[in-house]
């Protein structure tokens, strides 16, 4: 017994050699992160129920928990550990560090996926962007923190769930909620409060997650005075990719930046059961209602539906596609490039012997992987589809002229010559400018080649550019998000996709200002056109697809309204007034241009809006009408548009849900399911 307390005491004075100063910092704060507090005791106890679930160093931190040798105590009364556990967790952190931050993680499952873009070349230290769920490091700058984001796009987002008490976190770069933390000190974790992860009840929010994604800043429309401004003029737009993006914000939990909200691509997402043209003499045709608004009841809404003919599929013409399939780097995640092969797939059960395929990748260089081929070798096309692999940097200019040379080469007569554009909208090499682009993609669209883009992803989606390029080329714009999405877009609805009966689609009213004091375009801001325009056939406008159908809202304010908002002049011109006056039973007249796809000189539709037409009670109108109202509401909400204040989620849903009709794909039951969820995040409660 003696001689083990003699023993004891020699070891007991041996003293351990001094650590490096690295080291012991190092050392320091694996210790820190380690403590088990009273604070942390009720997270990590909760924690180890869904061990599973959690991050590689919670795990880590839930094993050890368990043994009971990360407590101060045990680090006192047992000497062996300290060094040990030091050397360990020097040896395994950026083990653990570098495996954990490159782990793609499915964003359906409520995590966006990790790319090496968003870490500025994978090192964590030069951008340290990161999840919520892991600790911050001691590499986050002071500078980095606090700082309120001028620009929505490039602001982090809120999380919409109450965090647990104490809960450690990774702040991003620029602080949306403009929380004052200059006390932080380089080598503190930060602690966020359950408050800070609150939306603001009545305002979109950004969660805390750097977006990366780039849309184009817009106002909304403006409310006009008819005796100074009668005529309105605009574009159509059959576009979808907004409506798309918008789900895919909410299913993740995150309220939508305004700018990525367009809400005629919200209404437009929708088919609609308008009366159809009879024949192809004249690829569409008109529907007018005018019936109170939902959110504002001394106005009323005059909503034009135009429907789009239908050939039969033995009527159909042939395609000549290329695709043209970004296989950069930014790619590699699962919902984009191996959700784009899966994308493609689909297409080709669509096409035929008469049909043909040309597929061109890009990224460090571009190159042809598969020169026109018969649509009916699937096969051929679908191994050429799986040999595409995701590396290097995007020079999608160059892709891009070499799609057009593939296009043209195919082109015959009588076709539907078009190249689709799948990509995360990350152009960085070659034509990269916007405006250059654009000139080059309208010289190829008069060639008769015109452009598609299907989107994919987030990150780096880079809407504004995708926009630019689906406008230009006299095509549209959609954003795949899921293989649901994929399934709509390239089968129930390829004939709008790849067929065009119309080009060029303008749509100018004049209104009388005699029975409408103000009014104002509900959406299609990106889309306005000078009143000069309608008339000039070199301006382009956009196109209707076969089957498609286009909705657009204007808000009225009739005469005597009480929601007028402006005061009438005291000097108005009062000729003007009689000239108007023996037209005191019209709203408005309505004109619209077009020109057949291979056409260039534009024919003219016109029609008066009665005043006579329009409905007391908004259950008198058709459901069609109805439901694309509801969508209008709920596009205006998200973008937190003034004149919805009064009408609440729950009210939309309701408007919604008394007009959904068949719906035979269960488009309008999602949309609801949508509402739902805007509502909690929200934070909308049943008195609001």
């Amino acid at each position: 017994m003696n001689d083990k307390i003699e023993e004891f005491s020699k070891l007991k004075n041996i003293k351990a050699p001094e650590p490096s100063k690295n080291r012991r910092a190092a050392s320091l704060e694996a210790a820190m992160l380690a403590f088990d507090s009273d604070a942390q005791k009720t997270v990590q106890k909760e924690n180890l129920k869904n061990s599973q679930g959690n991050s590689i160093l919670h795990r880590l931190i839930s094993i050890t928990n368990k043994k009971r040798i990360w407590t101060m105590n045990k680090w006192i009364m047992d000497y062996k550990f300290p060094l040990g556990f030091a050397a360990i967790a020097l040896v395994a952190s950026p083990i653990v560090w570098q495996f954990s931050s490159n782990i793609p993680l499915d964003s359906k499952k409520g995590r966006a996926i990790h790319d090496q873009e968003m870490w500025g070349g994978g090192n964590p230290n030069e951008n340290p962007i990161l999840k919520n769920e892991i600790v911050a490091p001691a590499e986050i700058k002071k500078d980095m923190i606090g700082e309120v984001a001028s620009d929505a796009s490039q602001t982090p987002r809120a999380k919409t769930e109450p965090m647990q008490e104490n809960r450690l976190v990774r702040m991003a770069p620029n602080n949306s909620q403009g929380i004052a933390m200059q006390n932080i000190t380089m080598s503190d974790s930060v602690i966020v409060s359950p408050e800070v992860a609150q939306p603001h009840k009545t305002a979109p929010y950004i969660p805390l997650e750097q977006s990366g994604d780039k849309f184009n800043e817009f106002e909304n429309s403006p409310l006009f005075n008819t005796s100074q401004n009668p005529v309105s003029t605009f574009s159509i737009d059959v576009d979808t990719a907004s409506y798309s993006y918008v789900r895919r914000q909410l299913e993740d939990g995150y309220l939508p930046q305004k700018n990525a909200v367009r809400v005629e691509e919200m209404i437009n997402y929708f088919s609609y059961d308008y009366e159809a043209p009879k024949n192809s003499d004249v690829p569409f045709s008109q529907s007018v209602e005018v019936y109170p608004t939902p959110w504002n009841e001394a106005t009323k809404l005059l909503h034009i539906g135009i429907k789009g003919f239908t050939p039969e599929l033995s009527e159909r013409k042939p395609s000549n596609l290329v695709l043209l399939i970004d296989s950069s780097g930014s790619m590699e995640s699962p919902d984009k490039l191996p959700l784009l092969k899966r994308s493609f797939s689909l297409l080709l059960d669509q096409l035929d012997e008469n049909d043909t395929i040309s597929i061109v990748a890009y990224a460090g260089s571009a190159g042809v992987v598969l020169e026109p081929t018969k649509a009916n070798e699937k096969r051929k096309i679908l191994k050429a589809l799986e040999q595409i692999s995701a590396g290097g940097s995007t020079a999608g200019g160059h892709g891009i002229e070499l799609a057009y040379d593939l296009a043209i080469e195919a082109k015959s007569d009588g076709s539907n010559n078009r190249v689709i554009l799948a990509t995360d909208g990350d152009f960085n090499v070659g034509i990269s400018s916007p405006e250059k682009l654009k000139t080059f993609i309208e010289g190829k669209r008069d060639d008769g080649i015109s452009l598609s883009v299907l989107g994919f992803g987030q990150g780096n989606y880079n809407d504004a550019l995708m926009q630019t390029l689906a406008q230009n080329g006299n095509g549209n714009a959609y954003y795949i998000d899921n293989f649901l999405e994929a399934k709509k877009v390239l089968v129930e609805e390829v004939n709008g996709t790849l067929t065009t009966i119309a080009k060029d689609v303008k749509i100018q009213i004049e209104f009388n200002p005699t029975t409408v004091a103000e009014y104002r375009l509900v959406g299609y801001e990106t889309r306005s056109l000078k009143r000069e325009d309608f008339n000039n056939d070199k301006i382009d406008a956009g196109e209707i697809g076969a089957g498609h159908t286009v909705t657009a809202i204007y808000e009225i304010t009739p005469v005597g309204s009480s929601a007028i908002s402006s005061d009438p002049l005291r000097y108005e011109n009062e000729e003007k007034i009689q000239e108007f006056s023996g037209n005191e039973g019209e709203y408005a007249y309505l004109k619209l241009r077009y020109k057949l796809p291979d056409e260039n000189i534009s024919k003219l539709i016109e029609l008066p809006v009665p005043v006579s037409m329009a409905k007391d009670n908004i259950d008198e109108v058709s459901a069609e009408f109805r439901f694309g109202a509801a969508v209008a509401a709920f596009g205006q909400k998200l973008r937190g548009d003034t004149y919805v204040d009064n009408m609440s989620y729950a009210q939309i849903k309701t408007l919604g849900q008394g007009a959904r009709g068949e719906d035979e794909f269960g488009y309008r039951a999602e949309f609801l399911s949508l509402v739902d969820l805007a509502k909690s995040l929200s934070g909308e409660t049943a008195k609001d």
